[in-house]
């Protein structure tokens, strides 16, 4: 058996076991990558973990530490009641609301798990206040994360923007996030309208009203929006963060890690009580599977695969009809692991197929990333899991959970095949 199979096959490996059992896939995919690299292609230790990216690393780090000091100084609760009270208070707007603040979160910085389980239980606590669709509102939350996923800055571009460079594909970032932005607005405007959205355009609701009382009227066990009479001087100066390091990052070409965890460590020096626990809050489990995987995604690129499986793909007629199935791929695979550890795995797949078939780098990887995220709304992912945990009363478990499962597998089986005729048709 050649090493392009043992790659494949420990990969695979990896993912059901990180599936099945509650151990984190980035720990395996190390395992993964020492097994593989040790006694198959006879690489020692120094050549395994040359594959860890430093650059991608310091990034998670810092855009995680930056937003937890966000988080924990109220800036967060700042932007949600500051959105509800800019749409007045009308009830069918504020599921756009969450939708929007979600996307801007994971926009600028937030690891979208993180994101929706600030965001759900908000959301859902208004769902079952004002008999807004559970559904709706949940899915509308999980869309909103991918919208705003693959901004530059945000974890999931920097992860495959980084790919895309280091594997010297152009450079696709407004591209590849405008795509995953316009298909998340349209799924979410069709849940919208098909789940009773228009029937709330006459419903109002007082901006200035207090939802910490969420829990008692139907929140699943949510986080509370406190109303805040002022706006601190923590939440200014973490607002003008925010802003200085998109300007810096984007504007003068900085390293976005370096950008961020200064702007962290600033803040933390001005507040330095307050934000002295906020380093534990970084999102370590995912600098953890970011990783090992991208380690074990250089012992795939070393062992061939990536080549292997795009040229049996290419062979299959067209090249066109090899994106169909990596973009399945994606999307069934990671409707069940970890869209974060996937990117770096699925991308380098389909360079032979954009090498030779023709097919455009920026809208094939777009199709790529878009469909390995939007089914991020299974419940079996974290940030469907996230919405049924946190269901409001007005809806028993296992009726959400079917109906969750249900629109999941609608995305998985027809998502795919949609994003694949927006985005790789019209560029082949």
């Amino acid at each position: 058996m050649g090493p392009e199979w043992v790659a494949i096959i420990a990969l695979v490996a990896l993912f059901v076991v990180g599936t099945v059992l509650p151990i984190n896939m980035g720990a395996l995919a190390y395992v993964a990558a020492w097994l593989v690299g040790m006694y198959s292609l006879d690489l020692d230790e120094k050549e395994i973990l040359a594959g860890v990216s430093g650059d991608l690393i310091l990034t998670l780090i810092g855009v995680t530490f930056l937003f937890a000091i966000a988080r924990n100084n109220g800036t967060v609760d700042l932007i949600v009641q500051g959105a509800v009270r800019g749409v007045g208070g009308r009830v069918a707007l504020i599921p756009w609301v969450m939708f929007a603040v979600t996307a801007v979160l994971t926009a600028i910085g937030a690891v979208s798990p993180a994101a929706c389980a600030i965001i759900g239980p908000i959301a859902l606590g208004f769902a079952g206040r004002y008999g807004i669709s559970p559904l709706m509102m949940g899915m509308l939350v999980v869309h909103g994360a991918q919208a705003g996923g693959f901004s530059p800055i945000s974890i999931y571009g920097t992860i495959t923007n980084s790919v895309m460079r280091e594997n010297d594909l152009p450079n696709s970032e407004l591209t590849i996030f405008l795509s995953s932005l316009v298909i998340n607005t349209i799924m979410a405007a069709i849940l919208f309208f098909v789940l009773g959205g228009r029937r709330l355009w006459s419903l109002r609701v007082d901006p200035s009203e207090e939802t910490d009382e969420t829990d008692a009227d139907g929140g699943g066990g949510g986080t509370a929006v406190a109303t805040r009479t002022a706006v601190t001087r923590d939440q200014v100066l973490t607002l003008i963060a925010f802003v200085g390091v998109a300007v810096v990052a984007l504007a003068f070409d900085k390293n976005i890690g370096f950008v961020a965890i200064t702007a962290a460590v600033i803040l933390s020096m001005l507040a330095p009580e307050k934000n002295k626990d906020t380093v534990k809050q970084v999102a370590w489990p995912t600098v953890l599977l970011v990783a090992g995987v991208s380690t074990y995604a250089t012992i795939l690129e070393t062992a061939g695969s990536p080549e292997f499986v795009g040229n049996w793909a290419a062979g299959l007629g067209t090249a066109v009809l090899g994106a169909l199935i990596l973009c399945y791929v994606g999307g069934v695979v990671s409707a069940f692991a970890s869209s974060t550890a996937l990117l770096p795995v699925i991308i380098p797949i389909a360079i032979p197929l954009i090498a030779d078939g023709g097919v455009s780098a920026g809208l094939f990887v777009a199709a790529l990333a878009v469909s390995s995220t939007i089914v991020d709304v299974s419940p079996f992912s974290t940030n469907g899991a996230l919405m049924l945990a946190n269901r409001p009363d007005s809806i028993g478990e296992q009726t959400y959970y079917k109906q969750i499962l249900t629109y999941s597998v609608i995305v998985v089986v027809v998502g795919p095949l949609l994003v694949w005729t927006a985005l790789v048709l019209p560029g082949w």
